[in-house]
């Protein structure tokens, strides 16, 4: 089994590292990720100035872009075209969880994995009191194994949320939806030495308030979540609805 495996922390990050190296018991890893932190890339693709890649050792890659130029990078120069087995994307430092996903490029490289055709999920570690990947790694590769053996629909990832807790059940776990976290809005001035300003976007999570069934929920309660995602973002109900309301404006075929 090949496997592919990316993140958004960095090639050097120790959540990428326990994640190879437990795949590694499941088949051949070749590690492409960036070269630094890319948090937050979401989706971005490079198409503006030429990107590097750098062999570090057997297998291991860094490359000087976003996650999903890594995946594109990785199949089609390091693996000449081979498609892998699978794509796993992470181990994450920080939860991926509710509208956080629409960010992540962890979860988007995954997406991106299965928009080429490949079997993807992405794995993250909720908050990081202990930073203890070891037990999202074993999951990780619990469901390498059950991917292999049962596959995935073909428009599908998975979108997996561990609990930072080094005696954390991995048999304690739900399939979940996405559910939504809640930020308090800040952005955060400061003056530089020359006096100019500058300024941090960021905000502290507030207490969940929810259901339980969502991926927010499930974490919250102690569990693994492990949440289906597709890239199509289309609100079939709300488009159904608007038909309903503008029936006129909805012919098909009049423009073929």
């Amino acid at each position: 089994m090949l496997i592919l495996v990316t993140n958004d922390d960095g090639v050097y990050a120790p959540g990428i590292l326990a994640l190879s190296g437990a795949l590694g018991e499941v088949g051949r890893v070749v590690v492409a990720a960036p070269d630094r932190e890319r948090s937050a890339a979401s989706h971005s693709l490079t198409l503006n100035q030429p990107l590097r890649i750098e062999k570090l050792d057997h297998d291991r890659y860094a490359i000087d872009g976003t996650p999903t130029d890594c995946v594109h990078l990785a199949v089609n120069v390091i693996l000449e075209g081979a498609k892998p087995d699978l794509l796993v994307s992470g181990i994450n430092r920080g939860g991926n969880m509710g509208q956080d996903v629409t960010y992540s490029g962890t979860v988007w490289a995954a997406l991106e994995g299965n928009l080429m055709g490949i079997p993807s999920f992405a794995i993250s570690l909720v908050d990081d009191r202990y930073a203890d990947y070891r037990p999202a790694a074993i999951f990780a590769a619990r469901t390498a194994r059950w991917i292999a053996e049962n596959g995935l629909p073909e428009d599908t990832i998975l979108n997996i949320n561990v609990p930072d807790d080094p005696e954390q059940d991995l048999d304690k776990y739900l399939f979940t939806s996405q559910g939504y976290n809640r930020f308090s809005e800040s952005v955060i001035r400061k003056e530089d030495p020359r006096g100019k300003s500058y300024y941090w976007i960021g905000g502290e999570r507030l207490p969940f308030r929810g259901s339980p069934e969502t991926d927010v929920g499930a974490v919250a309660g102690g569990y693994i979540s492990v949440t289906p995602l597709h890239a199509d973002m289309t609100n079939y109900g709300e488009l159904e609805s608007l038909k309903k309301l503008h029936p006129d404006n909805f012919k098909p075929g009049e423009y073929s």
